[in-house]
């Protein structure tokens, strides 16, 4: 009887479709099938651009029949969105406040949807954070607190449903990880994949676990 090949699927957006932005380095999933060696296969379902809802619309369907694991890597482009929301005027600050919570209760609608039908295929799931990117001051300050909102989202998701959770903000921590303020370069790509090698190499523990 011929075993099973190990298969890592990986959705989202550009944090693990960023060849365009690194070429002719290698990207994401290259480096991901180079860390997993010949007994893995890796396959890339993400595409940049695409948030949450082409996730759940457009990804889902194109996953391969015999993948066995999955990484979900989404939420920038959808919070990228709502980056109107950081110059709204606002009177109070409660004002302001609502209005991210606006932004955030949208975001969670799609993600809490996305994650569900992901979650649907049945197979071992592990969920990526969205990182702080490379921005500027006093834009990197504002992006950092705004982006909370979104990954709490994220960390609810997962944590509820026993999803690990890959912290790119743990990982990503150098400028010289970007490749411009909001996509991954070659180095972060390979910090990247390399956590994602270490998870699906593990056994599962039946608990949520953080990953970085």
């Amino acid at each position: 009887m011929t075993e099973t090949m190990n298969h890592v699927a990986l959705l989202g957006d550009s944090i693990l479709d960023n060849r365009a932005y690194v070429a002719p380095e290698p990207d994401v999933a290259e480096q991901l099938r180079a860390r997993l060696g010949r007994d893995w296969r890796v396959s890339l379902v993400a595409v940049d651009g695409h948030v949450t809802g082409d996730v759940e619309r457009r990804q889902i369907d194109r996953i391969p029949p015999d993948a066995t694991h999955l990484i979900v890597s989404a939420g920038g482009n959808d919070a990228l969105g709502h980056a109107s929301v950081l110059s709204a005027r606002a009177e109070t600050v409660a004002d302001a406040v609502d209005l991210l919570a606006d932004a955030q209760a949208s975001f969670a609608a799609s993600y809490t949807r996305m994650i569900d039908a992901v979650a649907r295929r049945g197979l071992p799931t592990a969920v990526c954070t969205i990182y702080d990117a490379n921005h500027p001051e006093p834009q990197h300050r504002l992006v950092v607190a705004s982006l909370a909102l979104f990954n709490d989202v994220i960390t609810r998701a997962a944590f509820s449903r026993g999803l690990p959770v890959i912290d790119l903000r743990l990982i990503c921590t150098d400028p010289a990880d970007y490749a411009n303020p909001i996509e991954p370069s070659a180095l972060g790509g390979e910090k990247i994949a390399g956590a994602i090698a270490d998870l699906v190499r593990q056994e599962p523990s039946g608990r949520s676990s953080v990953w970085c």
